[in-house]
């Protein structure tokens, strides 16, 4: 067995149950495991691996909840620049028409990559657009070659324009094949297990791109094999009109009515949620996404996410997809996701702790694990660490976690997922980045060339 031991941090940030914070803190791990939490004199001295965190943060990992990982390629696209989301997808459907197997598995790597520079070592993803030899199976490749935790949701799109949905009818596929495929990769790659670094998730797109009876059936097929669901929903005002004219309901009521609320879902967005809405998902333990920069891009709203935690509704924190964001910055995120509460509801709505917590406890209870997002002994060996010695950290050290997210989000110096060094003084080791970058550059131009 393979230890490492992570000594000399100026904090250790646990969000163990005290939500204690260690001066000169320590970790030490088995394996995939963390097996000892302290100050570094109390911890073992030596270990097969031991890497001097002095003058870092240390860190859980921090938890993607809601990511469409293909949207790297289509960043900063002229016609969808500006915009609400209906009008933004109309723009953009045409162009997604055009991906390909290899450009879905470039873009994970590149979108994957910014996630683990950015301190988030396990992230959800929602593809629901599979046109040419596109697979659910070439984002999982990519998450296995990189080596981030992944939950692969199967999303899907069955409801075209000739039916009155928003997608055009080429983008769409026949429902009782979007059952047999999701069937085939829970089956093929689902890992129920305790530090499963890989997970399928049943993820219809939205209310407005499936039909009701798929909405009911996934549910079904989610639950039969204990498999957790995740789509889109009131994510802005024309959401929700849509909802009440074509079901006579609110997206929660709508949600509630197809078998959509439990603690094995999870919904993006939810910036429209009306208060019955939020006690419906706090009674059910009903997980919500919050993307903070699409819903500013997008101008959605402002999601009242100060109310769902004092409602008791388990929030987590998502980067989106990177044609809405158009970054994949995750310690940005949590930056924006604080700034924007202050906004919307008061200098006092939401804390830099309380945002580190949704972007860690919040994201794992979300994801329905108990194995990540605090530094405590038996849980996942998922750790970051931010070195404090940059310009953006200047004149911060007085509270060096606050710091994290008060000033410029900062890249991680070191990343460590399931036990395995991936980031090491701040380059990351599992792939060739740059040539990653420049192929995603080329397979970006070639995709908007053939619009």
């Amino acid at each position: 067995m393979k230890t490492l031991l992570i000594k000399n941090a100026r904090v250790l940030v646990t969000m163990d149950d005290a939500r204690r914070e260690i001066a000169n803190g320590a970790v030490f791990i088995r394996d995939n495991v963390i097996e000892q939490v302290g100050a570094s004199v109390d911890l073992p001295q030596t270990a097969d691996e031991v890497i001097d965190a002095a003058g870092h943060v240390v860190m859980p990992g921090l938890v993607n909840t809601h990511h469409h990982m293909y949207q790297s390629l289509t960043r900063a696209i002229p016609a969808a620049q500006n915009g609400e989301l209906f009008n933004w997808l109309t723009n953009l459907y045409s162009l997604w028409a055009g991906l390909t197997a290899e450009m879905v598995h470039v873009s994970t790597l590149t979108a994957m990559a910014e996630l683990i520079l950015s301190g988030c070592t396990t992230s959800s993803d929602h593809l629901y657009i599979y046109p040419n030899d596109c697979q659910l199976d070439d984002s999982i490749e990519a998450a296995q070659k990189i080596g981030m935790r992944f939950h692969a949701s199967r999303g899907s799109m069955s409801v075209g324009q000739s039916k009155g949905g928003l997608p055009p009818d080429r983008v769409v596929e026949e429902e009782g094949a979007i059952l047999k495929d999701t069937q085939r990769l829970i089956e093929t790659y689902n890992d129920a297990s305790r530090h499963a670094m890989q997970r399928i998730v049943v993820a219809p797109c939205s209310p407005f791109s499936v039909s009701q009876d798929l909405m009911k059936e996934s549910a079904k097929l989610a639950r039969s094999y204990g498999v957790s669901m995740h789509t889109h929903l009131a994510e802005n005002v024309n959401d929700i009109a849509y909802s009440r004219e074509k079901f006579n309901m609110t997206p929660a009521e709508y949600a509630e009515d197809c078998g959509w609320v439990g603690p094995d879902v999870w919904h993006a967005h939810c910036v429209q949620l009306d208060d019955d809405g939020i006690y419906m998902f706090a009674r059910t333990g009903t997980g919500i996404a919050h993307c903070p920069c699409s819903n500013m891009r997008l101008a959605s709203g402002i999601a009242p996410i100060r109310k769902m935690l004092d409602r008791g509704v388990s929030v987590g924190l998502g980067v989106d997809g990177s044609a809405s964001n158009d970054a994949g910055h995750m310690m940005g995120e949590v930056r924006q996701a604080m700034l924007l509460q202050r906004v919307g509801f008061g200098p006092d709505a939401m804390t830099a702790r309380q945002a580190l917590e949704v972007a860690t406890l919040g994201g794992a209870k979300v994801l329905n694990r108990d194995d990540i997002g605090a530094i405590k002994p038996g849980m996942s060996a998922d750790i970051v660490m931010f070195k404090l010695d940059g310009i953006g950290m200047a004149g911060a050290l007085h509270d060096p976690v606050a710091a994290l997210v008060f000033c410029t989000p900062p890249n991680v110096a070191y990343s460590i997922i399931n036990g395995k060094v991936v980031v090491r003084e701040g380059q990351l080791s599992t792939i060739d980045l740059p040539v990653i970058i420049e192929r995603h550059n080329a397979l970006s131009l070639q995709l908007a060339a053939g619009a």
